[in-house]
Formats: structure tokens, C-alpha cells, sequence
């Protein structure tokens, strides 16, 4: 795992550094954890509330602890109609978590999303942005299995 001071110097230089350093943060730790917001608010000139804006802004972005698999269920209307309603009551059953909240074995955090573009194929879900078509209450015990 890298380090989160290796990670903000990285992006120093770039253009919309500190975004790009949030998101390298992200991409690591599945969160920006306090000490690298501090860090990254250091390094790149700003005040912590700041840097606290920057990351809260985005929906993407968090800087709460989350789990390895992200898991996020399409909220859009065609999922809707398509029975999200109870997919996502089925996930919150399984994984015995609401939505905002992490398993306590730290492997999956459930997420609301607006629609991810896969309307062709719903309900959708995303596992750590990797999109899941056509996924019902009877097959979620199966997509479930191949992350645990």
C-alpha cells in the first residue's frame, strides 16, 4: 500500500492537483483519511476546511472509512421501474448493512448512485465502479459470492 505523503507529492505539480491527489487517495485507500487531508491541505496552500470542500464536493470522494468493495445501487428512474426497490432491500438483508453503512468484517460499504449509464440493462449496481447489468434479489446471492 502506498504511502498517502508519496501520493499528494505525486500530484503537486498537476493541474487540478489537489482533486487528482483525492482521487489517487481514493483509488488507494477506498477513502481519504484524515491525516491526508491535512497533508494535502499543507501541501497545496489551502485550509483544511477547504481541502475537508473539495473532498465532501464530489459524491465519488469520501472521507469516511469504507470497505474493499463499493458497492452502489442506480437510484435512476429506469432502475427504479425495474425493480431496484427490492434489489436494494435484499443487499441491505445479505450484506445485514443500510445504505451508508460498512459490514463490520470492513468488505463492503452500500452507496446510492444517480443513474451510471447502463440503462439498457437494469437494475444496475456497481462493485468499485465496475458496473453489474440485470441484477435481481435471486442472483444477487451469486455476484455477492464472488467478492467474498
Amino acid at each position: 500500500m502506498a504511502n498517502y505523503k508519496d501520493i499528494i507529492v505525486g500530484c503537486k505539480d498537476k493541474k487540478g492537483g489537489i482533486i487528482e491527489a483525492f482521487h489517487a487517495l481514493q483509488n488507494e485507500f477506498n477513502y481519504i483519511p484524515k491525516e491526508a487531508l491535512v497533508e494535502a491541505a499543507r501541501v497545496f496552500g489551502v485550509s483544511e476546511a477547504q481541502a475537508y470542500g473539495v473532498a465532501t464536493f464530489y459524491s465519488y470522494l469520501s472521507v469516511e472509512k469504507r470497505g474493499k468493495y463499493i458497492i452502489r445501487m442506480c437510484e435512476s428512474a429506469p432502475c427504479h421501474v425495474a425493480g431496484a426497490d427490492e434489489l436494494l432491500k435484499a443487499l441491505e438483508s445479505q450484506l445485514g448493512i443500510k445504505v451508508g453503512e460498512t459490514t463490520p468484517d470492513g468488505k463492503f460499504t452500500l452507496e446510492l448512485t444517480e443513474c451510471v449509464g447502463q440503462c439498457q440493462a437494469t437494475p444496475v449496481i456497481t462493485v468499485n465502479s465496475e458496473p453489474v447489468f440485470n441484477v435481481t434479489a435471486k442472483i444477487l446471492p451469486q455476484v455477492l459470492a464472488a467478492y467474498k
